[in-house]
């Protein structure tokens, strides 16, 4: 029976090996959304033809996959960095 903390597992940013239970690395979850705040409607909005605008809405993600249409709203990703990463990323994640 193979145990988790046999799994083999690299840090996402620099590639160094991490070894589960040695407390040598760092679990960063990452949850990003799309706005979640209700949208602007103006009156311009409000006088456009909604079944022109829906089939424009369609047209746009006919050639999406459903992966790609649903990573503009929410995407989740979990990766592993080594202590000296972590100490990088967590000061900037941006960079």
């Amino acid at each position: 029976m193979t145990n988790a903390s046999d799994a083999v597992l690299f840090c996402h940013r620099c590639g160094a090996v991490l070894t589960c239970g040695k407390g040598d690395f760092y679990v960063v979850r990452i949850e990003a959304f799309a706005d979640p705040t209700p949208p602007i409607i103006s009156s311009a909005d409000l006088s456009r033809d909604v079944s022109a605008e829906i089939d424009r809405l369609i047209e746009q993600i006919r050639h999406c996959s459903e992966q790609e249409l649903m990573d503009q709203v929410y995407r989740r990703l979990t990766i592993h960095l080594c202590r000296a990463c972590y100490d990088r990323w967590i000061e900037n994640p941006a960079d």
